[in-house]
C-alpha cells in the first residue's frame, strides 16, 4: 500500500543521524590501533544502548530503534572502510600518520605537541588533529630541525620540528566481535 493511504499518525518521522567526522571522497580512512579499538568500543556502547531503549509509546520505540540502527550503520561503514596504520613501521625521522609531533611556533617560546591521527580519532582537547587538517597537511614529510609554514589570511604560521615520536600503546587491545 501507498503511504498515502497510510493515516497521518500511522507515519514515523525518519530519524536525522548526524554524519560521523568528514572523510573526504576518495581518501583512505587511516586509523591508528587505538582508533580502531575506539572505533569498535562506540559500537559496543551503541549496540547496548540500543537493547536499553525504552520508550512510552511502540512508535517512539521504533524510532529510537531506527535512529540508533542508522548510527550503527554509519558506524559499521566507518569501521569496513578503515586501515589501520602500524606505528612501528613508520619511518622514525620524518612525520608520517601517526606521529607525535613536538612544535615550536614561531620566534616564541609556546612549544605544541600533537598525534596526527585519523578523522574519527581527532580530538583536538586531546591534541589529536586528523591526517586532513591543513596543520597535519604542511606537517607530513617533515624531519626534525625543519619548518612547516601553514599559509593563512592574515599571517602565516611557522612551526618548527622538534621531536618526532611513534608512541605504540601499551594499553590491551579490546576489540568486539560480533
Amino acid at each position: 500500500m501507498s503511504r498515502g493511504f497510510v493515516k497521518e499518525d500511522d507515519q514515523e518521522e525518519t530519524p536525522l543521524v548526524p554524519p560521523r567526522a568528514d572523510l573526504p571522497e576518495g581518501v583512505t580512512n587511516y586509523v591508528t590501533q587505538n582508533g580502531m579499538a575506539e572505533l569498535l568500543a562506540e559500537k559496543k556502547a551503541m549496540i547496548g544502548e540500543k537493547s536499553a531503549i525504552e520508550a512510552s509509546t511502540e512508535q517512539e520505540k521504533r524510532i529510537a530503534f531506527n535512529f540508533m540502527n542508522a548510527k550503527i550503520r554509519l558506524l559499521e561503514d566507518r569501521i569496513a572502510s578503515s586501515k589501520i596504520v602500524a606505528l612501528d613501521e613508520q619511518p622514525k625521522n620524518e612525520i608520517r600518520f601517526g606521529a607525535t609531533v613536538t612544535l615550536q611556533i614561531g620566534k616564541s617560546t609556546k612549544i605544541l605537541t600533537y598525534q596526527i591521527v585519523g578523522v574519527d580519532e581527532a580530538d583536538i582537547a586531546k591534541s589529536k588533529i586528523s591526517f586532513i587538517s591543513p596543520i597535519a597537511k604542511v606537517l607530513i614529510g617533515k624531519k626534525t630541525g625543519e619548518k612547516a609554514i601553514l599559509k593563512r589570511a592574515k599571517k602565516d604560521s611557522i612551526f618548527e620540528v622538534m621531536e618526532i615520536n611513534y608512541l605504540v600503546s601499551t594499553r590491551p587491545s579490546t576489540y568486539f566481535k560480533g
